[in-house]
């Protein structure tokens, strides 16, 4: 497909998932996201595929292992508490270096909290989320047309560095309607998987494992993912909106709270106020140098959020400085309210 349709966030995002080679969809349903998990069941017979409606979300990120330890192209969703769940499994998944692509529509927390847009699993995402010492690449869409290049590139990242790459979205970009362009060129094909256990016929047995007990063994497979972490960090992306080298306020927000911010940024200029806004798309890496560059052009820093405050922590640590906050928990902004707190800041 590569003329525009009109596609909700969920069936737009296991659509992408499909076209960019998923072959193996684990999961359980639990609102915002159960839409992606209706869309596999019969999508994903019609190329050959398979889908598991699993008994619970641990099962489902075992199975998605599983998948993933023989090759195959696997994906999961959640949300919030579901991915809560998937935590130890993901964290196996890293272990053993296992590719797999894994969709988190925030949901309101913590505990079940509630169904509202949320983005309070910034944390959990960015910091691993499960035991050890691991990390996992993190995409934050703030549209339907990104969210679906977001999973054509988490398919391509995972296999790249052999690691779970998790797409963080919020139940407004799941639940809303956009026009929505999918382009071929986007699909990158599977590399070859030497490692995958696909039976050892012809050829010496072989292992995936997390579990390292001899002597030194943990220590060194340690640093060699520590390592691989440090390449991922050539991976950042972001984007600048309505930047320029003098800015009375620079706002940094992702995913839906600065799609709405970009609504206040226009009211804002159009009263003269100069500001601007520094959005990453990867939240892990996190894209440092390139917020410290937009950030010295401003006299002002403010951090805006659908949480208590969770990126604003990394901005803080970046920039070494306490910037301005605006947080709304588990609900959206309206344009007005980032606007008053514009002008408050300046």
């Amino acid at each position: 497909m590569s003329e525009r349709q009109l596609w909700k966030g969920c069936d737009a995002v296991a659509e992408a998932a499909i076209r960019a080679g998923c072959r193996f969809f684990a999961g359980y349903p639990i609102t915002p996201q159960s839409q992606i998990l209706e869309y596999m069941s019969w999508r994903m017979q019609e190329v050959g595929g398979v889908f598991i409606q699993s008994e619970s979300e641990l099962a489902a990120i075992n199975m998605v292992m599983g998948a993933a330890i023989a090759g195959f192209r696997s994906m999961t969703a959640s949300s919030s508490p579901g991915i809560s769940l998937m935590q130890e499994g993901i964290s196996y998944m890293a272990g053993m270096e296992l590719p797999a692509v894994i969709v988190n529509v925030n949901r309101g927390g913590p505990g079940l909290g509630g169904i509202q847009p949320n983005q309070g699993d910034y944390f959990q995402a960015t910091r691993g989320g499960g035991h050890g010492d691991y990390r996992t690449l993190v995409l934050a869409p703030s549209t339907v047309q990104e969210a679906v290049k977001s999973v054509f590139d988490a398919f391509a990242l995972a296999d790249k560095y052999r690691n779970p790459v998790i797409i963080l979205m919020d139940g407004i970009i799941a639940q809303m309607m956009e026009s929505v362009e999918i382009r071929d060129e986007w699909f990158s094909p599977p590399p070859e998987k030497p490692w995958a256990l696909t039976g050892c016929e012809g050829r010496e047995p072989q292992l995936i494992k997390s579990l390292y007990l001899g002597p030194g063994e943990l220590t060194k497979h340690d640093w060699k993912l520590h390592e691989k972490y440090r390449k991922m960090k050539q991976e950042v992306r972001w984007e600048n909106y309505m930047m320029e080298k003098e800015l009375d306020l620079l706002i940094v927000a992702y995913g839906t709270a600065a799609r709405v911010a970009k609504t206040a940024i226009k009211w804002a200029r159009e009263k003269g106020i100069r500001v601007g806004m520094f959005r990453p798309i990867t939240l892990y890496p996190y894209p440092e140098e390139a917020l410290k560059e937009a950030a010295s052009s401003a006299k002002k820093v403010l951090v805006i959020e659908m949480n208590t405050g969770q990126m604003l922590e990394d901005v803080e640590r970046i920039l070494r400085t306490t910037p301005d906050f605006l947080g709304k928990p588990s609900d959206v902004f309206y344009p007005e309210e980032i606007l008053v707190k514009i002008e408050e800041s300046v």
